[in-house]
């Protein structure tokens, strides 16, 4: 493998940032050889659709990951061809921001069990010449970093400068680390926790009973055919209210009419009904049902606040954290993150905490630019120092 990987950017006039990416695919775990899953079955081939940013340096150590949340993908910044808004953390990706591509080799996957380029429910079963479907394994937080770590050994990374993630992102941050310290030097998860409450299952549950109750799910074999976009627009209705808070969604409508007059019939009449509908058929267009519902339950499964591991295996491998909240975000509340922050404490491991006073609810991590890249720059400089000085 050369020395140097760099991403097939081409740069455009206007783009403020990375221009043009392409997303990449990498397959593994080929017949004879599975990816064994945490719950004992046996997976493959595997595929993870990617993308990188930047130029990773002679000696492999400005590698950063980027896991993302629940309906994210590989697409973390720049724009393909016909995008109408870039990569979903542009915002903080790209020269000169927080993950500065002039210093650090950025690179981001598809989760295992997606539905944008990394094989999950809606990938061919080659074992039946069609869609997985409900065939497809259970999956955990574990098994997607565990498949996310076959892509950073083919990139001949033997450790990543850092981690960084937001919401079921964080989970991974921090399940990397459970799993594989070694190959660690730094983590930052943001508003996320070591486990679901019973509030945030139920969210979850309601979604999902949202798609399974619609008709076109049919167990989960509808390809080929009619789609259950009734219950996956419903679902994430039910979601992206969670991802406000009752400030945004005031100052955002308030109660402002669509039309100006009450229509005295069920049709949306509010502003925000009509945004809730807009993103639940937005939504359809891009996901799957079934990757909805594995994904979601791998984030229920997540529970990792009973065990010392994390605190250990930080200690022993010398890992840094930097642990971001928002105060508004009542989906992952800041105490959640606490509770990160003081089981790292009790380890004496180093870590730093920040929460933002932000009004957006749980979908600061995704707007709020300004704080987010003072704390990350920061934090981030320090390791890549340490990094050059030997430590």
């Amino acid at each position: 493998m050369k020395d140097k990987i760099q991403n097939e950017n081409l740069t455009q006039p206007g783009f403020d940032g990375l221009g043009f990416v392409k997303t990449k695919y990498f397959k593994f775990a080929e017949p004879p050889d599975h990816l064994v899953l945490e719950l004992g079955k046996k997976l493959g081939p595997v595929t993870l659709a990617y993308e990188t940013y930047g130029t990773l340096n002679a000696r492999k150590d400005n590698a950063v990951l980027i896991l993302h949340a629940l309906s994210g993908d590989a697409h973390a910044a720049g724009w393909h061809e016909g995008d109408k808004k870039p990569g979903w953390w542009d915002n903080m990706i790209g020269p000169g921001k927080a993950f500065d591509t002039d210093k650090y080799f950025v690179i981001c996957s598809n989760v295992l069990g997606g539905c944008k380029g990394s094989t999950g429910p809606s990938s061919l079963n080659p074992a039946k010449g069609k869609p997985y479907g409900l065939d497809f394994p259970m999956i955990t937080i574990s098994d997607i970093v565990k498949a996310q770590k076959y892509l950073i050994d083919h990139l001949g990374i033997e450790k990543l400068l850092s981690l960084a993630g937001g919401s079921m992102g964080g989970m991974q941050v921090l399940q990397w680390v459970r799993s594989f310290p070694e190959m660690v030097r730094s983590a930052i998860p943001v508003a996320t926790g070591l486990k679901h409450s019973p509030q945030q299952i139920a969210f979850n549950e309601v979604g999902r009973q949202a798609i399974m109750s619609d008709l076109e799910w049919k167990n989960g074999d509808y390809y080929g055919s009619a789609s259950p976009k009734r219950g996956l627009a419903l679902a994430r209705m039910i979601g992206h209210i969670t991802y406000m808070s009752d400030t945004s969604m005031e100052e955002k409508f308030s109660r402002k009419l669509k039309s100006g007059n009450y229509n005295f019939a069920f049709h949306p009449d509010f502003e925000v009904e009509g945004y809730l509908h807009y993103k639940g058929d937005d939504f359809v267009k891009r996901f799957d049902a079934n990757s909805y519902l594995y994904i979601t339950k791998a984030i229920d499964y997540f529970d990792i606040s009973a065990s010392n591991a994390l605190a250990l295996k930080s200690k022993e491998e010398n890992i840094r954290f930097l642990v971001i909240s928002f105060k508004s975000d009542w989906l992952y509340p800041p105490y959640q993150s606490i509770g990160i922050v003081r089981k790292l404490k009790a380890g004496s491991v180093d870590v730093s905490y920040c929460e933002i006073d932000s009004s957006y609810g749980h979908d600061a991590f995704l707007i709020e630019m300004r704080e987010e890249t003072s704390l990350v720059k920061h934090f981030l400089s320090r390791i890549y120092r340490e990094v050059g000085d030997g430590r």
